[in-house]
This record gives structure tokens, sequence and C-alpha cells, in this order.
């Protein structure tokens, strides 16, 4: 689907600069833009954010080729503006300190102390913009014996724990650590961040001052570990992996049927119930092995056994059809195909598509159009609008930069120079 233009969103007015790349500031970013704020990133000249190129997969263009664009990009960069601006080029500092100082947001995630050298750190533009809230995202944070390092979300998800939660146990086939299928550490990391700059524009209305934001994949991975964190806390037992059992739900898990695999999740004694009465097994709700979770928890290798024989005498759709009207949940495991064949997500409109710029391109020299994902945020009154498809590099270079006031002339010296 293609959404309709809508009405300035809930952040209509904020502008931000995007110092960001790659996917943790760039997520944040986009929430932001989402939501109606103006989103100016800034790319290094002639190669951009390094995701452009990190393929396959590429984009296509309308006949089907693929082309120089990575997916990657289009993932968490939509309704921003892009320009092209050298860091390392005196003028090209000077003209993104002027930006920043018209800024209300800031958001960069370089090493620490990695912008003090240009002027473009907090410490630089605080006495000149006292409104602003700059966000720094690291792998590290800016304190503690790793805060100079450079973090990945991989060597994150490793660091925190996360992998060892994740995947089949030792001894298992296809045991041992696994990493999560998509980057959750920066993506989680971007949703934080710009939850906390709504926080410090919010806390901005009263006090008139804006504030410095301080983001850490580490320290994200370590919230995320929630309730596991919480069990080792409390008991001092490091959780161990177990596939897609759950350590305090049972049964909560994949299991085999007829033809496959279907996903039981049940949360409560009232759906383990309503599950055996459908199954034809009554009894199970009754036997003091099974009648509460906890007691299904610690019973869980006997309550799999008896109900493998019954689960595999069904296919999975038969199944779903059987508990689908019983509040009993039980679904698919599909593939991305399949999700967004789903009916729900159909009728959700959660894949969309957005015309793409083509102005500076040859025909046929790029897509279209760029499809992608929908934003989850469903706001009544001010939605999210869909203004813009992810941005070619440098597509919005000459219009920021005369809303800055520069004329035709000084936007060709700048570019000149190679500031640009």
């Amino acid at each position: 689907m293609t959404p309709p233009p809508t009405a300035p969103g809930a952040l209509a007015g904020i502008k931000v600069l995007d110092l960001s790349r790659v996917l943790a500031g760039p997520w944040c970013t986009q929430q932001l833009a989402d939501l109606g704020a103006d989103v100016v990133k800034v790319e290094r000249p002639g190669s951009g954010d390094d995701t452009r190129h990190w393929g396959p997969p590429f984009l296509h263009d309308a006949a089907g080729q693929p082309t120089a664009e990575a997916s990657y990009y289009s993932a968490c960069n939509r309704n921003k503006r892009s320009i092209t601006v050298d860091m390392a080029h005196p003028e090209g500092q000077a003209l993104l300190r002027r930006m920043a100082l018209l800024a209300d947001v800031v958001v960069e995630n370089f090493k620490a102390g990695g912008l003090a050298r240009y002027g473009l750190d907090d410490a630089s533009l605080r006495p000149h913009n006292p409104r602003l809230v700059y966000c720094s995202i690291t792998g590290f944070g800016q304190d503690g014996p790793y805060a100079g390092r450079a973090g990945y979300d991989l060597m994150v998800q490793a660091l925190c724990g996360l992998m060892s939660i994740t995947g089949h146990a030792d001894g298992e086939p296809g045991g041992g650590p696994l990493r999560a299928g998509v980057a959750v550490i920066d993506l989680f990391t971007g949703l934080y961040a710009s939850n906390a700059i709504l926080a410090a524009l919010h806390a901005r209305q009263a006090s008139g001052q804006g504030q410095y934001i301080d983001m850490a994949l580490l320290d994200t991975g370590m919230a995320l570990l929630a309730n596991q964190a919480a069990g080792y806390l409390a008991t001092g037992q490091a959780p161990q992996r177990m596939g897609n059992a759950h350590p305090s739900l049972a049964p909560y898990q994949d299991l085999r049927t007829r033809d496959g695999h279907v996903l039981l999740a049940i949360g409560n004694d009232g759906q383990f119930a309503r599950f055996c009465a459908a199954a034809g097994h009554p009894e199970w709700a009754e036997d003091p092995r099974f009648a509460t979770n906890t007691a299904r928890v610690r019973h869980r290798d006997a309550l799999l056994a008896c109900m493998a024989p019954v689960l595999q005498a069904r296919t999975s759709a038969e199944w779903i059809a059987l508990l689908q009207d019983k509040a009993v949940p039980c679904g698919p495991i599909n593939t991305i195909a399949q999700a967004f064949d789903d009916p729900q997500v159909r009728a959700r409109g959660l894949r969309l598509e957005l015309p793409r710029w083509r102005a500076h391109e040859a025909p046929g020299s790029g897509p279209a159009r760029i499809a992608g994902v929908a934003s989850p945020m469903r706001l009544s009154a001010t939605p999210v609008a869909y203004r813009n498809a992810p941005p070619a590099l440098g597509q919005h270079t000459d219009e920021v930069l005369r809303e800055l006031g520069l004329d035709a002339g000084a936007i060709a010296a700048l570019r000149a120079s190679g500031a640009l």
C-alpha cells in the first residue's frame, strides 16, 4: 500500500541533526522522523552511510534487476533528508556547527570523544545552544574501562549474555549459542534513545534547557535480559539455553505436528485446561504434575511426553483451527514471506511502498518505489506520516543549505572546495 498524505506529526517543528550511521542511531532518528520531526541525515560525500553498500540483498530497478543500492539502508532511513558534508573539511565542520546551533536534537554514534576535534561534541555546542538535546550512542558508554572501544551488535549480544540463552542446549542437535536473527541490541538501543530524546524534549518545556544523553549498546543489552536477569539476581543461578522453550512457562514452545510444527504459548492454567479439553485429554488438567504452571515447569519432560503423540496426530492447520476460538494461543511458525502474506498483516497495511526521488538519476537506474514496513505506532490525532522514501545520497543538500541562507554561489563554492 502507499499511505496517503497526512497532517503534520506529533513532532512537527522539531529539527534533528543526524550524524549517526549504520543502525542504532538511524533507527532512533527514523522513529523521530516518522513522528514528524525534520531529520537531516549527514553522510560522507561519494559513499554515504556504510549500509548503502551492505549487500546483498540490493534494491531492484523497474526491470527487476539488482542495483548497487543495498536494501539495508532502506530499513532505517525513511522520512529523512540526506545531505553530504565532509566532516574532516574545515568548511564542512563550520557548516555542521551552524546547523547544530539551529537544531533541537543532535544524534551521533561516534566513539566516545570522537567529535570533540571537530567542535561537534556536546561540550562545544551547548554554550551556544543551551536548549539542545544531544544524544551520543556508543558501544560501551562515555565512561568505564571499555569506553574507548568500538561496539557492535554481535559483540554485545555475546558480552551481555544474550547469546548464552539463545539457541539449543549443548548436547542437543544444533546446540550452542546463537545470535538473534536481527540486530536486536542496535534496534532496542535506537528505541531507548528515541524515548530518552522525547523525555528530554518534554523536560525542556519546563526548564528551557536541553540535556546530554549517554546511550550504550551494552547498557541496552543488559536491560533486555529482563526476566532472565531478574531470575539470576534472585537466585544466583545463570539461566541456560532452552531452544524455544520458556524457563517460567509450560507448554510455551514449538511442538511437532503431523506435517511440521506449531507454536503453543500457554500462559495460565485456564488456557491449559481449555487446551486439554480440546485435545481430548481433560485429565491432564487434573493431574497434580500438570495442574498448575509451576508444576508443569517442574514436570516439563513428562508433560511433553504426554503431548507429543497427541500433537502429531493432527496437522498444524488443524491444530490452529481447533484452538483459535478457544482462547488458547496457537499459531504457525511463518517465514518472512508467509508473514507478509498473512491476512492480519495485510489488513493492518504493514507493507508499504514509497515513491523514490529520481530527478538526478538516469531513467531505469534505480527503483521507482521502495517497499518497507510500516511503523507500529498508531496515533489517532497525529498519525505517522510517510513523507519520503529513504533518500538518495545527498538528495537534499542544496535544499537544506538554501534553508540556512546560502545562495547558489555559496553552495557551488562549498562543493568546489570539497566540503560537500
